[in-house]
């Protein structure tokens, strides 16, 4: 596998205003994933971990630095090729599952593609039968037609893990994604994206309070004072 990162972040700043106070978040973070491996992200509450997810998964631009995904400087992108390229390359799984009430499991997981495609998502046999094998992927198969409304907890982070890998992303973005599951759905929603994002040779950055969530990852570090360190 290669050693070259499939995201590097440099020098990332990024300040926010709030009710006319200045509030610096990142103070020249720098981050290398590589393909195939998961490192974990833990700091205190309020210290910016989703901030840096938000830049890494172009949701939002630094203030300054710059951000490389597959080797091409992406932090000055418009919106509408930031929205493309992050259908195409990026997954992220949240810990409020962020599933679209009204679509059922196997739309919410085709709903990338359909930001990657545009107008004639639904036409592509291809497409669908990806979406159909994601789901298959994590176990759900059987519930393509359900709404979030009528699956547990743990089925629908299980969709939200299919609608992320789908794209067979590049980079995979995971903020507290057991953070809303009992202790033991949430080691087993753990298990499989590790085992996927693995197996699709995915570089992976997963944001998590607990250390042992932490240990099962390749590597942890820790935010600190608006900066990144490898954890002792």
């Amino acid at each position: 596998m290669s050693n070259v990162p499939i995201l590097s972040a440099h020098h990332l700043f990024k300040t926010f205003t709030l009710g006319g106070d200045s509030l610096a978040v990142l103070k020249g973070a720098s981050l290398d994933l590589l393909a195939g491996k998961t490192v974990a992200l833990m700091g205190a509450s309020g210290t910016g971990k989703s901030t840096l997810l938000h830049l890494l998964g172009l949701l939002d631009s630094p203030d300054q630095g710059t951000i490389l995904l597959d080797g091409k400087e992406v932090q000055n992108l418009s919106q509408s090729a930031s929205s493309k390229l992050r259908a195409e390359k990026v997954g992220f799984v949240f810990q409020q599952f962020q599933l679209l009430p009204e679509l059922s499991a196997f739309e919410n997981v085709l709903m990338p593609r359909r930001l990657a495609r545009g107008s004639w998502w639904n036409r592509r046999k291809q497409e669908q039968e990806r979406a159909k094998e994601a789901l298959e992927s994590v176990g759900l198969g059987n519930r393509a037609k359900h709404r979030p409304t009528q699956l547990s907890g743990g089925e629908q982070q299980r969709v939200a893990i299919a609608r992320a890998l789908i794209s067979q992303p590049a980079l995979l973005l995971a903020d507290e994604p057991t953070g809303n599951l009992d202790a033991q759905t949430g080691d087993e929603i753990l298990q499989l994206l590790l085992q996927l994002a693995r197996e699709q040779g995915a570089a992976c950055l997963l944001a998590t309070h607990s250390a042992a969530v932490a240990a099962q990852c390749d590597s942890t570090f820790i935010l600190k004072n608006g900066e990144l360190h490898p954890a002792p």
